[in-house]
């Protein structure tokens, strides 16, 4: 496995970075065992006075730390910039209620007594991250997890090493002790050869595809490690009627384009009602089209290069797929003619089964629209993917849109909002989209020993 940062908005490999030995890997996993007896009678306070200076250091770098991100996965810097102060908000907001959320929960036992139910640490967790969000996605599992009191070794995605190296010599910076948070350059077979089956690891949380999901949960489960898995999405995005059609359309474009389409929660299928469809289709095609691709260190532009020339071509087999069998073209649908991993915002309608597009997740600035009758048709092909983690519903009347929500098989469903998110959010998905949560309290409950207390009732 290499672990190399290749620029692609210019194809320029710009650092490569050794993977770690066997000998290497097992000492960071020994080293954060120890870590975690200190880290575990750390008092409280001291742990958040960590966290909440780690995130004032990213307020205070969070020009340098985008632009990083920028040049290592084509993320358009206004974005990046949005990423960094979001990961600050996540490690301020654990260290100000992890207090209240591991303040125990006070039962009454049918047996009579005093019952309480505390939150402990577990011990070492692995964090397997993407590089769609270099930053975010570690914070999700990080900022809960320390606080908690468990200790973190962190694999990144190979093609964000120094975005890796970063966040570690950060934590270093805010006074965490050496070992308590460590990044390993580790290949995937001494992950699962290594890492997960030792002892003193305790979970897992992964967010990739469905393919490494399923491999991580097979060797964990064999190992009866604890995994949350944070998988695949083909979110949908339902319009109920064409109300306020610009705020609609905004949003869409805006929920498909961000970091080029390239996020689990991403709008993918824009599933239209009858009366919606010519309208909304007019106004999306108009508004995708006239977003030009552009140097992603630029504020103003929109839509970067895909993280990879692999990644762009694999995207692209999917359109062609789709165009092949019959899908109608109506922007886009091409690469650009330039050195790097470029293409430009697609839309496409009459999709079918028969086509990649239907069901797979298209991972990047591609959006399939779909006509429908009636809310009921809707609801029908939302639930339909095997994909369940975000969605939303779009309608003038607020009430009937959260109906229909109630109704769609998603771990999140937004109304009149493209799929968000926010530190006190629970965040997961159902189906093919994985298991478990992060954020909000459930993020600092996934990884805890829910330890019951029980003292009988006195005489």
């Amino acid at each position: 496995m290499t672990y190399a940062t290749v620029n692609p908005a210019t194809g320029e490999t710009v650092e490569e970075f050794p993977t770690a030995t066997d000998a290497e890997v097992r000492d960071v996993i020994e080293r954060s065992h120890r870590a975690h007896l200190s880290w575990r009678r750390t008092p409280l306070e001291e742990r958040a006075g960590a966290v909440h200076r780690l995130a004032g250091l990213y307020r205070e770098r969070k020009r340098e730390l985008a632009a990083l991100i920028t040049e290592e996965m084509g993320k358009p810097v206004r974005q990046a910039v949005g990423e960094v102060l979001l990961v600050a908000d996540i490690y301020d907001f654990y260290a100000e209620h992890a207090a209240r959320f591991m303040a125990g929960e006070r039962l009454e036992p049918s047996t009579g007594g005093d019952a309480v139910v505390v939150l402990e640490p577990v011990g070492t967790v692995l964090g397997i991250m993407p590089w769609n969000y270099p930053y975010y996605q570690v914070a999700r599992l990080a900022a809960p997890n320390l606080m908690l009191g468990n200790t973190v070794v962190l694999k990144h995605a190979p093609s964000v090493p120094r975005s890796a190296r970063v966040q570690e010599q950060l934590f270093r910076e805010a006074g965490f002790p050496e070992d308590v948070y460590r990044n390993v350059f580790a290949s995937d077979e001494q992950i699962a050869e290594i890492v997960i089956p030792a002892p003193t690891v305790r979970g897992v949380s992964l967010t990739g595809s469905e393919r490494a999901g399923s491999a991580v949960a097979a060797v964990a489960g064999r190992h009866l490690k604890k995994v949350v898995l944070e998988l695949g999405g083909s979110d949908p995005f339902v319009v109920l009627d064409a109300e306020d059609l610009d705020a609609v359309v905004e949003r869409a474009v805006q929920g498909r384009l961000g970091n080029a389409g390239q996020a689990c929660t991403a709008a993918k299928r824009f599933i239209v009602l009858e009366e919606a469809y010519e309208p909304f289709l007019e106004a999306f095609t108009a508004a995708m089209g006239a977003v030009e691709p552009g140097d992603p260190r630029e504020k103003r532009t929109v839509l970067g290069p895909l993280s990879s020339v692999a990644a762009r071509d694999g995207v692209m087999a999917q359109v062609e797929d789709a165009a092949a069998k019959g899908a109608t073209v109506h922007t886009g649908g091409r690469r650009l003619d330039r050195p790097g991993a470029w293409m430009e915002a697609t839309v496409l309608s009459g999709v079918t089964p028969r086509m990649r597009a239907w069901d797979e997740e298209i991972f990047g600035p591609v959006a399939v629209v779909h006509r429908v009758a009636d809310a009921d048709e809707a609801v029908e092909l939302a639930n339909g993917s095997p994909f369940g983690l975000g969605g939303s519903v779009h309608g003038a009347d607020v009430e009937a849109a959260r109906r229909v929500a109630e109704r769609i098989e998603s771990g999140m469903v937004f109304v009149n909002e493209h799929t968000g998110t926010a530190p006190d959010l629970p965040f997961g998905g159902t189906k093919r989209s994985g298991v478990g949560r992060e954020l909000g309290r459930s993020g600092i409950e996934e990884f805890a020993n829910k330890k019951l207390i029980h003292t009988p009732k006195r005489g």
